[in-house]
């Protein structure tokens, strides 16, 4: 398999990614009208499968977009693609739209889903980054309201994200009305006096699957965790601020908006919740 052309799925055919098609009257082409999720794999084995299956089951149901697949298929279905990649950990892009219809804003009747599964190398933080942390910048957020749905249509996201690089740094750390919300592609997480805080489980952010792990973690090495409203000057005024995401794991924040974050080095918190992810993400 060329590594450059790996296999995909397709609406039930493996094919070279090369050679993967879609119509152009797409709903996710045309609207953005479908869902996705990204489960990592580390050493070929999926981390937390059935939590991102559960998230992906959940957008499905909020956009009303039939679920194509029970979890066993959707399982296999990864797996065949992932086998075919040479690269040990690894990211399986999943993504359900509606289908293909004639353009209109309303639901068609009678359309079937269009299924798209890829997977590329997991490419994890440099040790730099690990090591010093990274810089970000504050973006107001300019998203929809349904945040908690994982879906294509990312616009906001993407605007947010070229913040980011334009101005050099990692991450647009985003702020609803003064409140923090989260990251372009990351959950946000705020530390102050030992309390790991981070934003409540509701439509203005996307639970990230580390959310629920980072929790986890917290209750194994006797973190306190707390989910609530975080004000901005909770943010800039913290002893530590960290991200996290698939691609990311876990990665601390140490300038935002040029400013230093605590000591603006990497913090004991960040430091025992970075191996306790490095531990679970191996564990069997």
């Amino acid at each position: 398999m060329d590594i450059d052309d790996p296999l995909v799925y397709l609406n039930g055919e493996f094919t070279p990614l090369s050679q993967a098609r879609v119509p152009v009257l797409d709903r996710g082409f045309i609207f953005g009208d479908g869902v996705y999720d990204v489960v990592p794999l580390y050493g070929r084995r999926m981390f937390r499968p059935a939590q991102h299956l559960a998230r992906l089951a959940r957008s499905l149901r909020e956009t009303g977009i039939p679920n194509p697949h029970d979890e066993a298929t959707w399982l296999e279905l990864i797996g065949r693609v992932s086998a075919a990649l040479p690269a040990s950990d690894q990211l399986v892009y999943i993504q359900v739209t509606r289908g293909v219809a004639r353009r209109g804003h309303a639901f068609p009747a009678h359309v079937t889903p269009t299924v798209f599964i890829m997977a590329n190398p997991l490419v994890p933080p440099s040790r730099e980054m690990r090591e010093q942390g990274v810089a970000c910048v504050s973006i107001e957020d300019q998203r929809w309201l349904r945040c908690d749905i994982k879906a294509t249509s990312l616009l906001g996201n993407v605007l947010a994200a070229q913040h980011a690089a334009s101005h050099g740094v990692t991450e647009a750390v985003q702020f609803r009305d003064g409140w923090l919300t989260e990251g372009s592609s990351t959950n946000i997480w705020v530390v102050a006096d030992g309390v790991l805080m981070t934003p409540p489980r509701d439509n203005l952010i996307l639970e990230g699957i580390r959310y629920g792990l980072l929790e986890e973690l917290c209750g194994a090495i006797g973190i306190t965790f707390q989910s609530r409203r975080i004000a901005r000057e909770d943010v800039t005024g913290a002893d530590e601020l960290l991200m996290s995401s698939a691609s990311k794991e876990v990665l601390a924040i140490t300038t935002l908006d040029g400013q230093r974050i605590g000591n603006g080095v990497p913090g004991p918190i960040y430091h025992a919740l970075f191996d306790a992810y490095q531990q679970a993400k191996r564990a069997p």
